[in-house]
């Protein structure tokens, strides 16, 4: 009996190992900019903010400013990374989520972001 729960628990960690290896195997979504911004588990940009790519997406809110001319507003596109990856920095009363400080999305998340909001 002894070696049967052993054979057993053998079988079944040798499963869950094929199991996690094959999930493993699977390529990870790679996500484009603006999926992330448009995303409501992710970015979430129109949550408060209108765009004017927004024509294939939800309704946009308006409750932050609209995302247009946007090198022109951060020319440099350094500080556009540091107002997504921390807003509080330059305003601690924002309501907008630090997405980096809170780890909301990683840091190639945010470079993709910023390069599509960079873009408007």
């Amino acid at each position: 009996m002894r070696n049967h729960v052993s054979v057993n628990t053998g079988f079944a960690l040798l499963a869950a190992l094929l199991v996690n290896a094959a999930m493993a195997a699977e390529p990870a979504k790679v996500w484009t900019g603006k999926e992330l911004a448009y995303d409501n588990k992710m970015g979430n940009c129109l949550a408060c903010h209108a765009m004017p790519t927004q024509a294939d997406a939800a309704q946009p809110g308006n409750s932050g400013p609209p995302l247009i001319a946007m090198s022109a507003r951060f020319p440099d596109k350094a500080a556009l990374r540091a107002q997504i990856w921390d807003p509080t920095v330059r305003n601690p009363e924002t309501y907008m989520p630090p997405f980096g400080k809170h780890k909301i999305l990683t840091e190639e998340q945010i470079d993709k972001v910023v390069d599509f909001i960079y873009g408007l």
